[in-house]
């Protein structure tokens, strides 16, 4: 009875291993059918398309110029939406997916023409935006701008997974265009070109180095996504006439491709450590100091060259607080990556907290002062302008009666109708006319209506001679003419 129990029990523990085997086999095959697009790739299609993008000349030309200028406007108007545009426009991506496919089938060829195409796109890229900005008047920082000069390692993660997006959109067969607008806007080639134009146009050299070396992460990890696509699709290498020389360019491309993953890896490796002080920095700030009340931070810089992080305080720090400050950004084991930092306390040997306090004090005693000598000035302007209001109330009283010199109306109607017979109707008034909303004019005004043949080029003569007969026969020294058509 027992053996037989036995045999049972370990009946069930087989049953279970086999069903558990075959739950990870059908998992298996299905994260295979998922996430495996090796059957979904054309091979032919995607060279030739990737190769069909990389020339350079004639509208290819002109539709760069068009993006550099459209980018250019953007940045200048920090406008995103502008920007994004021209990112879409842009012919940039071309050479550079060619950099990394001539590396992946190793295509010497194609990989000269596609260097060459990129330099010379770089080229007139910076010297179409340093014209725009050179010559353009409204040209200042902004977060478009800055946004573009400093470079973390988010922007080398959005490269790296940008090109790999599109080079698995671009291996499928039917090409996914969203995508590779999408990742035109991701990565972002054409304005750190224009950034660094704005700086070549106004001599600020680290906007300048700071945007290429932005363009330059892009460059490299978009074509490092390139390689990375087409040698895991086992994409075919390009063929020679002969071994020999097949042999000679493979080893052509794998020096060229380990030269450039040199600066590729330490661009990666020190945008990340870069990026780690930039977040111990800020966590420094907020722990030791903001969190502090006795301290009173304006501004704070850092300079990486140098390794110095700059602290300007508002009131005196002491040379203990100091001491202890610089201790606590040697802390390993909360700041690790800021243990070669000094800190600089500018403004720490002054007395500047108190002398403002007392200066505050004083300038608000003349505050009061001055506030008792506004009022009094505040009751006599209400005086002032109820005398002009009365003032004017007399000159609009005395308006209404009419003009002191009486003018008889209907012989100056007549005569100027015998005068001018092309006169059809002649009015006269005095207007109540106000500059500033407090004095009150009136100026005599005539209103005359000629007939409809007459041309502006026989009207303006006939008019300076009338005004100069009214003023006679009206004895005034003003007269407006309004001419009603």
């Amino acid at each position: 009875m027992e053996i037989k129990k036995k045999d049972t029990t370990e009946q069930s523990k087989s049953e279970i291993k086999n069903e558990a085997k075959g739950l990870l086999l059908s998992i298996k095959k299905y994260l295979k059918e998922l996430l495996d697009f090796r059957d979904d790739t054309d091979h032919e299609a995607t060279i030739n398309a990737i190769k069909a993008d990389i020339p350079f000349k004639g509208a290819t030309a002109w539709i760069l110029i068009f993006a550099v200028f459209v980018a250019s406007i953007g940045l200048n108007a920090n406008s995103t939406a502008v920007v994004i545009g021209a990112m879409l426009i842009s012919p940039l991506m071309g050479p550079i997916l060619g950099i990394g496919m001539s590396f992946a089938i190793n295509d010497i060829d194609t990989f000269k023409k596609s260097l060459v195409n990129l330099g010379t796109m770089i080229g007139l890229s910076l010297l179409a935006s340093f014209l725009f900005f050179y010559f353009f008047p409204l040209s200042e920082d902004n977060s478009e701008l800055l946004g573009r000069v400093s470079p973390d390692i988010r922007d080398v993660l959005i490269a790296f997974f940008g090109g790999l997006a599109l080079m698995v959109a671009r291996t499928k067969k039917g090409t996914i265009a969203s995508v590779i607008f999408g990742v035109a806007i991701a990565t972002a080639l054409m304005p750190p070109l224009c950034t660094a134009g704005y700086g070549l146009a106004k001599g600020n050299f680290p906007y300048f180095f700071g945007a290429l070396y932005l363009f330059t992460i892009n460059t490299i990890f978009i074509a490092l996504a390139t390689f990375l696509v087409l040698k895991l699709l086992s994409f075919p290498m390009h063929k020679y006439a002969n071994a020999a020389k097949r042999k000679r360019y493979a080893t052509i491309a794998s020096v060229i491709g380990v030269t450039v993953m040199i600066p590729a890896i330490f661009t990666f490796v020190n945008v990340f450590k870069q990026s780690k002080a930039d977040a111990q920095i800020g966590e420094f700030l907020k722990n030791e100091i903001r969190n502090n009340k006795s301290l009173q931070l304006i501004d704070w810089e850092k300079d990486y060259k140098k390794k110095e992080l700059y602290l300007n305080f508002f009131n005196e720090v002491s040379e203990a607080t100091e001491n202890d400050l610089n201790n606590e950004l040697l802390n390993d084991k909360l700041y690790p990556n800021l243990g070669d930092f000094k800190l600089r306390i500018k403004g720490s040997d002054t007395k500047s907290f108190e002398l403002i306090t007392t200066a505050y004090k004083e300038k608000r005693e003349e505050l009061q002062e001055s506030k008792k000598t506004i009022i009094d000035l505040q009751k006599k302007i209400t005086d002032l302008e109820t005398t002009i209001s009365a003032l004017n109330s007399n000159i609009e009283q005395n308006a209404s009666n009419g003009f002191k010199k009486v003018i008889a109306f209907s012989r100056i109607s007549k005569d100027a109708k015998i005068r001018y017979k092309d006169i059809e109707a002649i009015g006269f008034a005095n207007v109540l006319y106000s500059k500033d909303f407090i004095k009150v004019d009136t100026i005599p005004t005539a209103t005359i209506k000629w007939s409809y043949r007459l041309s502006d080029s026989v009207i303006i003569p006939k008019e300076k001679e009338l005004r100069k007969w009214l003023q006679k026969e009206m004895e005034l020294d003003t007269l407006f003419i309004k001419r009603d058509r």
